[in-house]
């Protein structure tokens, strides 16, 4: 998962393969697009023209690869003119895409239980990267997510105990299960086997019930909104754990070209500007928040 991210980005004429609709105005979109499977990673995203005649692009996390099959899949909500022309596009169209782009999550082998957070829209990267850690005996994801809209799957009772969990607390992703990726779903808004309240908290009660070796090994990943990220990174601190978050921040070209996504980030240098499409969107939490 150390490629060079650069010069590996492509422009293709995807195919639909499937979209389909779900509760809260979200979706599903899977294309055809080898060039883009060959190289993605998790948190890298592409860029996508949602329709002929709105020439900006939108950026879309890569939440799912198949590098054999040549397809890429997506999930995103409709929220502005953009993904709600793309809501409208239907399987057999064809979508122009650029991508891979981005830095994508780094795990370090010597933290090789991986502490997934994702939240709302910040779902997609810890998909993908749940699908790589499983497939490395040597790593132990753990995947909390947590939405205040519906969840874009039908959750089912998890069969994988995790410590620390509140009696009640079973609601999964059937697909993470299926890979046996320990996985359970938070929110405020009631949903039946889910914890009543957000990712950090459930976090919290799973480090807590860790013995103490065990929490050495932990490194945490997280994808979703500002204030969620925020509180990923200062419950890194609290636990003297590393945590590297996927930022998601308005983009025009998404190659580092206009500078229109900079933030500002903490280097042993001093404070510097960085692009989020190219210098991330994978940053260490420590230096963004």
């Amino acid at each position: 998962m150390n490629k060079p991210h650069r010069g590996t980005i492509f422009v293709e004429d995807a195919n639909i393969l499937a979209h389909d609709a779900f509760a809260g105005e979200q979706y599903i979109l899977r294309v055809h697009a080898p060039r883009c499977a060959q190289s993605a990673e998790p948190g890298s995203f592409a860029h996508i023209q949602c329709d002929p005649l709105l020439p900006l692009r939108r950026p879309l996390s890569i939440m799912r690869s198949d590098p054999r099959a040549g397809w890429v899949e997506f999930l995103y909500k409709a929220v502005g003119e953009g993904t709600r022309l793309l809501a409208r596009r239907a399987v057999g169209e064809t979508l122009s895409i650029m991508g891979p782009i981005g830095k994508p999550f780094q795990p370090h082998g010597d933290r090789p239980l991986a502490l997934l957070l994702g939240g709302g829209v910040g779902i997609p990267p810890m998909v993908f990267l749940a699908s790589m850690l499983r497939a490395n005996p040597a790593y132990q994801p753990v995947v909390f997510m947590g939405s205040e809209a519906p969840f874009p799957f039908r959750t089912r009772p998890s069969g994988i105990m995790l410590p620390g969990m509140p009696d009640g607390v079973i609601a999964t992703m059937p697909l993470l299960e299926d890979w046996g990726v320990p996985c359970r779903l938070t929110s405020l808004s009631g949903f039946s086997g889910c914890h009543e309240g957000y990712v950090t908290d459930l976090a919290r009660l799973w480090l807590d019930a860790l013995e103490g070796p065990a929490r050495h090994r932990v490194e945490i990943f997280a994808c979703g909104p500002h204030p969620m990220l925020e509180a990923c990174a200062r419950l890194a601190v609290e636990y003297h754990l590393p945590c590297q978050v996927s930022l998601e921040e308005f983009m025009a070209c998404a190659v580092g070209g206009c500078a229109g996504c900079v933030v500002e980030v903490r280097t042993d240098q001093g404070p510097a500007m960085k692009r989020v499409c190219v210098d991330g969107p994978v940053f260490d939490a420590k230096t963004v928040f």
